[in-house]
């Protein structure tokens, strides 16, 4: 025959729910039966005093001792027992003789009977209590010497029926009994209104699902290469994965889960981005050696829960972008040569279309003249390829918006120079921001120039920029190097990033970076780089 199974529980809050009401029960059940079995213990030994104390009261009563003398006892010791029992509520009580003869017993016809029990300690002047069934059944009864003289003249029983007792016991289990089914009951529905938040909580699913869900959590945690971070309502590090804590900074070995974030060492605008109520969308901030685009979104639920933070490290693609920006600018400035040459070919063939050919000579001579110079000007100087190729890129593009790009004769930076640990791209991310730099501060003003220094001294790559422009206040010395710093209406693209991408750069590359007044107005920005390994290094003037 097939048994139907029963089916279970699935939910975690549903097994719950099963676990403790089968505890409530069988704790309600054990002290029930405790109790039942304590009581009756107590029972017992309550009537035993009860018995006794009926017994020795009726055994030193005078006129019990005067009705033994007479010449027939039961005659006035029956009414004194049955006026005795009525009055103690005890089930018997018996006086008889010394041999244990019955002058008493609530039954008439067992008077003159002997008396069912042990009565030996009696009998020697003693009191004894025993459980004995008798004539009325299981009792618990006590039997006493009637003494006089030091003679024992008689005994004394009395005693209540053990079903009296188990009644009254029964009695006290009953109530004890609905007590504790009320407490069942009441520890049940506290247990059902606990479990179905917790299934609100759990959203109905067991123990199973949780422990797949925590794997598939533990498991996205690890294999997202974006920057997760969680704080809760203290602003405090809840949760923080791996690519967070690479983004940040934050060893592996070091615990920061309990920490406040501005206790973890985080740049200001970073910290304060973190610790702000309102959400923020795609910021871009910068920590010692990345650009990270952060993202916040407050977690509530009726009342503030915390922070979800995401971090995306836009190092590679704003260098990137750095690299478009100088690639758009040399194609502009192509064009813009392009253009120029066709106008100087326009006026060269004019000329000798005008039959004044020597004139054409001249000028396309002179043009020759003034691109090679400049050319030989920024090679011989500059031997590193790649920030020769970008000053002469920076010279094209300075010269279409009106300024003069210089690069200074005490210039000398020959190729092979710099180390492997200087690599290309921070170079040009730190030299090609500076000159844009410059040049928006020099643009406009009279006589508008750029004067770009190289050079390599005492084990030390030193690159200096000077412009024609206001120059730097004093106050802003400092926040000139801050992300979102700029004394310009933002553009489509956003200001105030470059210096800060320089910063950033020098830090990283254990350098050191300083602004100050150049002597015919305007600023200096200087960049000194240490160089790592042992080559020759050329002096400091040309």
């Amino acid at each position: 025959m097939h048994i139907p199974r029963v089916p279970g529980p699935r939910s975690l809050a549903g097994q719950l729910f099963a676990m403790q009401a089968v505890l409530i029960a069988v704790v309600v059940a054990g002290y029930a039966l405790f109790t039942y079995v304590s009581d009756r213990h107590q029972a017992e030994e309550a009537a035993t005093r009860q018995a006794t104390a009926v017994a020795r009261s009726v055994a030193d009563s005078p006129s019990v001792r005067a009705a033994i003398h007479t010449s027939d006892p039961s005659a006035r010791l029956q009414p004194y027992a049955l006026q005795v029992m009525r009055d103690t509520e005890v089930d018997f009580v018996t006086i008889m003789t010394p041999d244990g003869i019955r002058w008493t017993h609530p039954d008439q016809r067992q008077i003159g009977r002997r008396y069912l029990g042990h009565i030996d300690a009696a009998q020697h002047g003693h009191t004894y209590s025993e459980t004995y069934k008798g004539t009325l059944g299981a009792s618990v009864r006590t039997v006493t010497p009637v003494e006089e003289s030091g003679r024992v003249i008689g005994l004394v029983s009395a005693g209540i029926k053990v079903e009296a007792i188990s009644q009254r016991v029964q009695e006290q289990v009953t109530a004890l009994f609905g007590v504790a089914a009320g407490a069942l009951v009441l520890g049940a529905l506290g247990t059902y209104v606990i479990n179905a938040r917790l299934r609100r909580h759990t959203h109905g699913m067991n123990a199973a699902e949780l422990s797949r869900m925590h794997d598939y959590h533990e498991a996205a945690l690890h294999a997202v290469r974006e920057g997760l971070l969680m704080l809760d309502g203290q602003y405090r590090v809840a949760l923080i994965n791996d690519g967070g804590r690479e983004l940040l900074g934050v060893g592996t070995e070091e615990e920061v889960v309990g920490r406040s974030v501005a206790g973890l060492g985080l740049p200001a605008p970073l910290t304060g981005a973190l610790l702000s109520s309102e959400p923020r969308m795609d910021e871009v901030h910068l920590t010692a050696d990345r650009v990270l685009v952060v993202n916040t979104s407050p977690v509530s639920g009726g009342e503030r829960r915390g922070t979800v933070v995401t971090l995306r490290d836009v190092t590679e693609l704003q260098s990137l972008m750095g690299e478009l920006d100088s690639e758009r600018g040399f194609s502009q400035a192509l064009r813009s040569q392009a253009h120029e040459a066709a106008n100087r070919l326009h006026t060269v063939v004019s000329l000798i279309e005008l039959g004044r050919a020597a004139e054409a000579v001249d000028f396309a001579t002179a043009e020759l003249e003034l691109a090679q110079a400049l050319t030989d000007q920024v090679v011989s100087a500059v031997g590193e390829p790649v920030l020769a190729a970008l000053l002469l890129g920076k010279a094209a593009q300075a010269n279409e918006r009106g300024v003069e790009l210089v690069v200074s004769d005490e210039s000398r930076l020959d190729d092979g120079l710099l180390p492997e640990s200087l690599s290309a791209r921070d170079l040009v991310t730190i030299l090609g921001n500076l000159i844009d730099n410059a040049v928006d501060a020099a643009q406009g003003s009279v006589g508008a120039r750029v004067t770009v220094t190289a050079y390599a001294e005492d084990a030390e790559l030193v690159m200096r920029v000077t412009d024609t422009g206001a120059g730097v206040d004093p106050a802003h010395a400092e926040l000139v190097f801050q992300r979102g710093f700029s004394t310009k209406p933002a553009g489509p693209g956003g200001r105030g990033l470059g210096l800060a991408l320089v910063r950033q750069a020098v830090t990283r590359l254990e350098g050191t970076l300083t602004v100050t007044e150049a002597p015919e107005g305007g600023a200096v920005f200087e960049v000194r780089l240490p160089l790592r390994t042992a080559q020759p290094v050329s002096g400091g003037e040309a």
